[in-house]
């Protein structure tokens, strides 16, 4: 997986691919689905929501640009995939997920791989405001638009990582500056809805 699907399509840095290596994917996707757990697409879990594309994963978290000292927000726990990659990174992990089930079966799995991480149950739009600031931020479903509390709890230099739009998405980049935000769009994906406030926006 790591070697044709991430690294042939251009993710280099070597901690990631490290990550992707690590973290068991088949550990992350429903038991009738684990056959599937390595191909280079996304897994439906239930409850609406899939384990993201490999590729899209590490993709995001090679974009994050994250170091071990690094303090990580995630929003949108899903199956704990994402999450595992990110512990594997920085062991300040902070996760938040909307759908209870879910929430509670990756706290189950998350401890099981002894991957540790700060979970929490709630609307990830308005971000962790008490762990704030965070270096890095990865949204791993689409709002219409980027909620404004994650880009107020950028620390100076943090990264927000996160697909925007409705029908046509794009995955964004956004960096803080000392003079405001800069913002790159890298490629067009395909996410789930963003649930809660964001559907409200």
């Amino acid at each position: 997986m790591v070697a044709d699907q991430i690294a042939a399509r251009g993710v280099a840095d070597p901690r990631v691919l490290a990550a992707m290596r690590e973290v068991p994917r088949e550990a992350f996707v429903p038991a009738a689905m684990r056959r599937h757990a390595y191909d280079d697409n996304p897994v439906p879990l239930g409850h609406g929501q899939t384990v993201s594309q490999p590729y899209v994963v590490a993709a995001m978290t090679e974009l994050a640009a994250i170091g071990p000292d690094d303090r990580v927000l995630e929003i949108g726990t899903g199956s704990g995939y994402q999450t595992a990659v990110l512990a594997a990174l920085t062991d300040q992990v902070y996760s938040i997920e909307i759908v209870e089930p879910l929430a509670r079966d990756a706290a189950a799995t998350l401890a099981r791989l002894g991957c540790r991480a700060h979970l929490r149950i709630g609307d990830g739009w308005a971000g962790w405001p008490d762990a704030a600031p965070f270096d890095a931020i990865i949204v791993t479903a689409a709002p219409p638009e980027v909620p404004t509390p994650l880009l107020e709890q950028l620390a100076p230099g943090g990264r927000l990582v996160i697909p925007v739009g409705t029908v046509d998405q794009d995955l964004v980049r956004i960096v803080r500056r000392p003079d405001g935000f800069t913002e790159r769009h890298v490629f067009p994906v395909r996410f789930v809805p963003m649930t809660g406030r964001a559907q409200q926006a």
